[in-house]
């Protein structure tokens, strides 16, 4: 019996350099970087939540249950990935894959490939990276990862201890990276909208 996966988009933050307003509805193209997030992300996974603080009516148009951050603050996406395991372990799922909001171009095996990593390394926590052309380096894309339930209690007690960056967590359990390669002449696949200017390049992408 193959292992049930949760699908989680993490589209709780509070956009401040877009002034407030959800990256994930902003168009791009025909329809909104969400549209495209789900699509790509549906076939991944077994079904989907989006985490969402706030008013989550906003959403309703997509059909999808909506959870907040169980814990207070807007402690960041850690606390995303949190409400999305108790989700999964109430629900009966074994993993949650996480994906952004904002980042509409991420390879549609990412979840096939991250869960292939874990199972080869037995880690309990894969990040995503690419490779940084500018920096020359691999960079990891924490808000791109699958976890397994059993992180819960350790996730949750990293957040209330102070933890906010999420892989001083991750390398403290044991996990790792898979890295998705791209030629330095194409958009990085994990390009995220975090500005206006983003906006321009995430729509000339789409094209």
């Amino acid at each position: 019996m193959s292992d049930r996966i949760l699908g989680v988009v993490l589209a709780g933050g509070l956009a401040t350099r877009m002034g407030g307003s959800d990256k994930g509805l902003l168009q791009l193209g025909q329809q909104t970087i969400l549209d495209e997030v789900l699509e790509r992300f549906k076939p991944q996974v077994d079904d989907i939540v989006l985490n969402v603080n706030g008013d989550p009516s906003r959403f309703a148009a997509f059909g999808l249950p909506s959870i907040a951050d169980s814990l207070g603050g807007y402690l960041g996406p850690l606390a995303g990935v949190l409400s999305a395991l108790e989700y999964a372990r109430e629900h009966r799922f074994d993993w949650v894959a996480s994906v952004a909001a904002d980042t509409p171009f991420f390879p549609i095996d990412f979840v096939s490939k991250s869960l292939g990593k874990a199972a080869e390394l037995k880690a309990p926590v894969i990040l995503a990276s690419s490779f940084d052309y500018e920096k020359a380096k691999w960079m990891r894309h924490p808000t791109f990862g699958i976890w397994h339930v059993s992180l819960e209690g350790s996730l949750r007690d990293a957040l209330q201890s102070g933890i906010r960056k999420i892989v001083i967590w991750t390398d403290s359990v044991g996990g790792s990276e898979i890295q998705f390669a791209h030629e330095s002449s194409s958009l990085d696949p994990f390009f995220n909208v975090n500005t206006p200017e983003e906006l321009v390049i995430a729509q000339q992408g789409a094209q």
